[in-house]
């Protein structure tokens, strides 16, 4: 089935995946840049904690901006389901980061930069989670919006 552009479901549903990977992508190099400075600050744990919604609100702006079409929902209401779907992927997050930074690299004598590439792991994981969440809840769109 083409849409208005001429392009089949599948290819705009793609080219939606891509543009959600690059927003992400530097949603999560803000993320990532957040924690280091956090981490001046605080602890390890507090600061991929709080980097997690610097990196939120970041990715939040720029999905509703250029990935996702208008729901017909209030911001509001968007923003709810998109801290609710984050809810799930900040504890795959902190889980992963914190598990490999002080259990797994140590356990196997990883040393090269261990907090960094352990939040690195960490941030990319929930890639597929969140976008099938944001699509579906998120950034659903209304009733009245779908119809159209």
């Amino acid at each position: 089935m083409n849409n208005f552009r001429g392009q089949n479901k599948s290819s705009t549903e793609l080219h939606r995946f891509v543009r959600f990977v690059v927003v992400g992508g530097f949603a999560a190099l803000v993320n990532l840049t957040s924690r280091i400075i956090i981490n001046e600050y605080m602890s390890y744990r507090g600061a991929v904690a709080a980097a997690y919604f610097c990196g939120m609100i970041t990715a939040f702006t720029l999905m509703k901006l250029f990935v996702f079409k208008k729901s017909g929902r209030s911001t509001h209401h968007e923003f709810l389901w998109f801290m609710l779907v984050n809810v799930l992927a900040a504890a795959q997050v902190w889980v992963i980061s914190v598990g490999l930074a002080e259990y797994y690299f140590p356990w196997i004598g990883f040393s090269w930069n261990p907090e960094l590439v352990a939040h690195f792991v960490g941030v990319s994981f929930p890639v597929i989670t969140s976008y099938l969440g944001h699509k579906h809840l998120s950034f659903r769109p209304s009733e009245t919006q779908a119809r159209r």
